[in-house]
Protein backbone atom coordinates (compact mmCIF):
# COMPACT_ATOMS: atom_id res chain seq x y z
CA UNK A 1 0.00 0.00 0.00
CA UNK A 2 1.43 3.19 -1.45
CA UNK A 3 1.31 6.32 1.16
CA UNK A 4 0.89 9.53 0.27
CA UNK A 5 3.51 12.10 0.81
CA UNK A 6 2.68 14.92 3.86
CA UNK A 7 1.06 17.55 2.98
CA UNK A 8 3.43 20.55 3.65
CA UNK A 9 0.59 23.61 4.14
CA UNK A 10 2.13 26.23 6.46
CA UNK A 11 -0.24 27.12 9.83
CA UNK A 12 -2.31 29.94 9.55
CA UNK A 13 -4.59 31.06 12.51
CA UNK A 14 -6.49 34.24 13.03
CA UNK A 15 -8.46 36.54 15.10
CA UNK A 16 -10.64 39.39 15.39
CA UNK A 17 -11.46 41.56 17.68
CA UNK A 18 -14.70 43.79 16.92
CA UNK A 19 -16.28 47.07 17.79
CA UNK A 20 -13.11 48.42 19.55
CA UNK A 21 -13.48 51.72 20.34
CA UNK A 22 -10.97 53.35 18.46
CA UNK A 23 -10.88 55.36 14.88
CA UNK A 24 -9.98 53.29 12.31
CA UNK A 25 -7.27 55.30 11.00
CA UNK A 26 -5.72 55.45 14.11
CA UNK A 27 -5.38 51.90 14.50
CA UNK A 28 -4.76 51.44 10.63
CA UNK A 29 -1.03 53.64 12.10
CA UNK A 30 -0.19 50.88 14.49
CA UNK A 31 -1.33 47.92 12.03
CA UNK A 32 0.70 48.65 9.34
CA UNK A 33 4.24 48.48 11.27
CA UNK A 34 3.50 44.91 12.40
CA UNK A 35 2.32 43.64 9.09
CA UNK A 36 5.01 41.19 7.88
CA UNK A 37 7.38 40.66 11.00
CA UNK A 38 7.60 38.01 12.71
CA UNK A 39 5.46 36.98 15.82
CA UNK A 40 7.59 38.02 18.44
CA UNK A 41 9.15 41.45 16.81
CA UNK A 42 5.49 42.57 16.11
CA UNK A 43 4.80 41.99 19.97
CA UNK A 44 8.02 44.03 20.88
CA UNK A 45 7.05 46.93 18.74
CA UNK A 46 3.59 46.84 20.01
CA UNK A 47 4.53 46.97 23.22
CA UNK A 48 6.54 49.99 23.10
CA UNK A 49 4.24 51.87 20.81
CA UNK A 50 2.96 55.10 22.07
CA UNK A 51 -0.61 54.44 21.26
CA UNK A 52 -3.33 53.38 22.93
CA UNK A 53 -4.58 51.11 20.31
CA UNK A 54 -1.02 49.00 20.45
CA UNK A 55 -2.95 47.62 23.62
CA UNK A 56 -5.64 46.14 21.70
CA UNK A 57 -3.99 45.14 18.71
CA UNK A 58 -1.39 43.25 21.13
CA UNK A 59 -4.29 41.37 22.28
CA UNK A 60 -5.25 40.41 19.27
CA UNK A 61 -1.74 39.23 17.66
CA UNK A 62 -1.26 37.27 21.22
CA UNK A 63 -4.78 35.56 20.62
CA UNK A 64 -3.60 34.64 17.32
CA UNK A 65 -0.67 32.79 18.34
CA UNK A 66 -3.04 30.79 20.90
CA UNK A 67 -5.42 30.09 18.01
CA UNK A 68 -2.26 28.68 16.17
CA UNK A 69 -1.01 27.14 19.15
CA UNK A 70 -3.68 25.25 19.99
CA UNK A 71 -4.83 24.43 15.55
CA UNK A 72 -1.31 22.95 15.60
CA UNK A 73 -1.74 20.53 19.11
CA UNK A 74 -5.53 19.64 17.53
CA UNK A 75 -3.61 18.76 14.19
CA UNK A 76 -1.38 16.62 16.28
CA UNK A 77 1.67 18.32 15.27
CA UNK A 78 4.29 20.40 16.57
CA UNK A 79 4.44 24.34 16.02
CA UNK A 80 7.35 26.87 16.90
CA UNK A 81 5.79 29.93 17.74
CA UNK A 82 8.98 31.49 16.78
CA UNK A 83 8.75 30.67 12.72
CA UNK A 84 5.10 32.33 12.97
CA UNK A 85 4.65 35.70 11.68
CA UNK A 86 2.23 38.13 10.48
CA UNK A 87 0.73 36.88 7.35
CA UNK A 88 -2.15 39.65 7.07
CA UNK A 89 -3.78 42.34 9.68
CA UNK A 90 -6.32 45.10 8.78
CA UNK A 91 -8.36 47.47 10.31
CA UNK A 92 -12.63 47.62 8.89
CA UNK A 93 -14.66 50.49 10.17
CA UNK A 94 -17.43 48.98 12.60
CA UNK A 95 -20.74 51.07 13.33
CA UNK A 96 -20.25 54.50 14.41
CA UNK A 97 -22.12 55.90 17.40
CA UNK A 98 -24.37 58.98 16.94
CA UNK A 99 -24.28 61.11 19.83
CA UNK A 100 -25.56 65.07 20.35
CA UNK A 101 -24.18 67.67 21.82
CA UNK A 102 -25.84 71.06 23.20
CA UNK A 103 -24.88 74.14 20.89
CA UNK A 104 -25.68 77.55 21.53
CA UNK A 105 -29.43 79.08 21.40
CA UNK A 106 -31.25 75.89 21.95
CA UNK A 107 -29.56 73.12 18.82
CA UNK A 108 -28.01 70.59 18.72
CA UNK A 109 -24.14 69.62 17.29
CA UNK A 110 -24.05 65.96 16.06
CA UNK A 111 -20.94 64.27 15.61
CA UNK A 112 -19.79 60.00 15.41
CA UNK A 113 -17.84 57.96 17.35
CA UNK A 114 -16.22 55.34 15.42
CA UNK A 115 -15.19 51.73 16.16
CA UNK A 116 -13.11 49.43 14.11
CA UNK A 117 -12.82 45.53 13.68
CA UNK A 118 -9.07 44.56 14.33
CA UNK A 119 -8.11 41.51 12.06
CA UNK A 120 -5.00 39.58 12.74
CA UNK A 121 -3.37 36.53 10.72
CA UNK A 122 -0.55 34.65 11.70
CA UNK A 123 1.22 31.77 9.58
CA UNK A 124 4.01 29.85 9.69
CA UNK A 125 6.78 30.06 7.53
CA UNK A 126 6.50 27.61 4.19
CA UNK A 127 10.26 26.74 5.33
CA UNK A 128 9.35 25.43 8.00
CA UNK A 129 6.30 24.05 7.34
CA UNK A 130 8.54 21.65 5.27
CA UNK A 131 10.86 21.28 7.96
CA UNK A 132 8.04 20.52 10.37
CA UNK A 133 6.99 17.59 7.43
CA UNK A 134 10.40 16.05 6.67
CA UNK A 135 10.30 15.56 10.40
CA UNK A 136 7.10 14.01 10.55
CA UNK A 137 8.22 11.86 7.85
CA UNK A 138 11.56 10.71 9.25
CA UNK A 139 9.52 9.62 12.42
CA UNK A 140 6.91 7.81 10.55
CA UNK A 141 9.53 5.75 8.61
CA UNK A 142 11.74 5.34 11.97
CA UNK A 143 8.17 3.57 13.45
CA UNK A 144 7.53 1.74 10.33
CA UNK A 145 11.46 0.40 10.50
CA UNK A 146 10.92 -0.76 13.85
CA UNK A 147 7.15 -2.70 13.33
CA UNK A 148 8.87 -4.06 10.50
CA UNK A 149 12.02 -5.35 12.34
CA UNK A 150 9.50 -6.54 14.93
CA UNK A 151 7.48 -8.52 12.53
CA UNK A 152 10.74 -10.16 11.35
CA UNK A 153 12.08 -11.22 14.95
CA UNK A 154 8.58 -12.43 15.53
CA UNK A 155 8.62 -14.43 12.40
CA UNK A 156 12.15 -16.03 13.57
CA UNK A 157 10.70 -16.80 16.70
CA UNK A 158 7.61 -18.96 15.54
CA UNK A 159 9.74 -21.07 12.64
CA UNK A 160 12.31 -21.80 16.22
CA UNK A 161 8.97 -22.59 18.08
CA UNK A 162 7.92 -24.72 15.21
CA UNK A 163 11.35 -26.83 15.25
CA UNK A 164 11.62 -27.56 19.05
CA UNK A 165 7.42 -28.15 18.80
CA UNK A 166 7.70 -31.12 15.63
CA UNK A 167 8.67 -34.44 16.51
CA UNK A 168 12.16 -35.81 15.03
CA UNK A 169 11.57 -38.25 11.81
CA UNK A 170 13.27 -41.47 13.08
CA UNK A 171 15.67 -42.39 10.48
CA UNK A 172 15.34 -46.56 9.65
CA UNK A 173 18.78 -47.54 9.53
CA UNK A 174 19.90 -50.89 8.24
CA UNK A 175 21.80 -53.05 10.34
Amino acid sequence: MATAPLATTALTAQALARYVRVSPQKARLVVDLIRGRRAEEALQILRFTRKRVARDIEKVLRSAIANAERKAEDAGEPVDVDQLYVARCYVNEGPRWKRIRPAPMGRAYRYQRRTSHIFVAVAERERAAQQRAEIAAAEAAQTRGVKGAVKKVRKRMQQQKRKRSAPAKKQNKKK
